[in-house]
């Protein structure tokens, strides 16, 4: 969580102080040095069953036909899709259309890792407080919706700024309530012997929203403008929630027992 923190903020300063390219060889240098790191790591793997055929069929299978595991993929890929259209024009807008500075802006983003450590030690008790299933749909409204501060941010610098550092910081929050509660939901409703096979498939369609979210993005941004794209992203990215209302998540109060297919 720490990395989270320092990172951008770094990053901003490195940008400001050596310009872009310098500061991108030094990033390079920072995964070369981790991947030394992890080559000293000699971890035995559990033995596993014997792998049956279909295993991303098996998971599909799995996620569509359970009606809580079903709505989730359906919200978090569109808040992931409508976000990736967000991001893909973020920082463009911020340093063009704002006019912050890189090293400002490395602030503004590390205010999201400080929300979201925040976000990681609140989570456990506000899910005994409302429930898990109410603290997952309140991450998945909480993690779009304080974007809205950014194409709203205008005025005085001070007022820009503090915009964005609330946006940043409310959106960093929300997003860990949401994937601590989604986590927990899934580690109990999934079958261990499909577990893999599970998480294999609804990363398969979460992760491949994104650069498709990436697309739509430059390509909104270039044909309507930065600051009416940035809307439409916000506003499709709170519909997510949506998804959840009609299914059981909203009444969890407890973990799920497991749902074997």
């Amino acid at each position: 969580m720490t990395s989270y923190v320092a990172g951008p903020s770094i990053g901003g300063i490195l940008v400001q102080v050596l310009k872009a390219p310098l500061a991108l060889v030094l990033d390079a240098v920072s995964y070369l040095i981790s991947a030394l790191f992890l080559r000293s790591i000699s971890p035995e793997e559990p033995p596993t069953e014997e792998a049956e055929s279909g295993h991303v069929v098996a998971g599909v299978r799995f996620v569509w036909g359970n009606s809580a595991m079903r709505a989730s993929l359906l919200a978090t890929a569109t808040i992931n899709l409508f976000n990736f259209i967000f991001w893909a024009l973020f920082i463009l807008y911020v340093v063009r259309s704002l006019h912050v500075q890189p090293g400002t802006l490395g602030l503004v983003l590390g205010a999201a890792a400080v929300g979201s450590v925040i976000g990681s030690l609140i989570t456990t008790r506000l899910g005994r407080r409302i429930g898990i299933g109410p603290t997952y749909v309140l991450g998945c409204i909480l993690f779009p919706v304080p974007l809205v501060l950014v194409p709203l941010a205008d005025g005085p610098k001070w007022l820009v700024l503090s915009m964005l550092f609330l946006a940043e910081f409310g959106s960093g929050l929300g997003v860990m309530i949401l994937d601590i509660s989604a986590g927990s939901i899934f580690a109990a409703l999934v079958p261990h012997r499909l577990r893999s096979r599970v998480s294999g498939a609804y990363m398969v369609v979460n992760n491949g929203v994104r650069p498709i979210g990436s697309l739509i993005g430059g390509f909104l941004g270039t044909a309507i403008g930065l600051r009416p794209t940035l809307w439409i992203a916000v506003i499709g990215a709170i519909a997510g929630f949506l998804f959840l209302l009609p299914s059981p998540i909203p009444k969890m109060r407890e973990l799920p027992e497991s749902a074997e297919p």
